[in-house]
């Protein structure tokens, strides 16, 4: 029996604070990256679930390792501390982080509001956010033999648009797959390879199947990961190659 993998998810909101007491975070359960996780942890693998401290899905109750993180930069931290990085086999970016941080607040006549707590009969405010740094653009030179798969969560479609900015994040960020859902790209969960290939899972059980059987069936050779076809997991009904 081949011995376990060991695998990082990153699961649920990060938030970006607004002053001292508020802060501005997004509407992730943290529900799909806890589910892979515990799927991982029941089929024998050694999980690091980092979770957002904002995530209202149950917490993994057993065979997960939890770590919650508050900010981009908090989850940054904890990557970087991850000890003895090269032996992680698999990491799985399903968190919603920020996109933006907040720069500058200034009050009607422009002037800057005190950070510790912005007073709430100030009158109106004008908040100036800025876009945040993209983590997943970093992951993979701090992990450099590590197989590493992005989420793509897109509202505006149609499906091939969302194809197309999954295949982006690859390139861009040296991944070496995404999982594509929301509104863009319509019912169910889709996954592409770096190679083109993909697949499409109804619902989020059988998308946590088809992660951990794709990670089983992927041989490692050394710390050189190689890409096995999705397609060798014939349990799975693929699409054909995106173009």
């Amino acid at each position: 029996m081949p011995p376990p993998l060991r695998i990082i998810v990153t699961a649920g909101p990060s938030f970006a604070p607004l002053d001292g007491v508020r802060r501005l975070t997004n509407q992730s359960t943290g529900e799909l990256g806890t589910l892979l996780a515990e799927r991982f942890a029941a089929a024998g693998h050694r999980v690091l679930c980092l979770r957002g401290e904002g995530a209202s899905f149950a917490s993994p109750l057993w065979g997960v390792e939890v770590v919650r993180f508050s900010t981009n930069e908090s989850l940054q931290s904890h990557l970087e501390k991850v000890v003895a990085r090269e032996d992680v086999h698999f990491i799985f970016h399903a968190a919603a982080l920020c996109d933006f941080t907040v720069g500058q607040v200034t009050d009607s006549a422009g002037e800057p509001v005190p950070a510790d707590k912005i007073p709430s009969r100030g009158g109106a405010l004008h908040v100036t956010l800025e876009p945040a740094p993209k983590l997943i653009a970093s992951l993979r030179k701090l992990y450099p033999a590590t197989i590493i798969v992005g989420w793509k969560f897109e509202i505006t479609g149609p499906r091939e648009k969302v194809f197309e900015k999954a295949r982006a994040q690859i390139d861009e960020c040296l991944t070496d797959a995404c999982v594509m859902n929301g509104r863009g790209y319509g019912p169910g969960y889709g996954v592409i390879s770096r190679e083109g290939e993909t697949a499409h899972l109804a619902d989020k059980p059988a998308l946590c199947r088809f992660l951990v059987e794709w990670a089983e069936h992927l041989p490692l050779s050394g710390t050189t990961p190689r890409q096995e076809s999705f397609h060798a997991l014939a349990s799975f009904m693929p699409m054909a190659p995106f173009i």
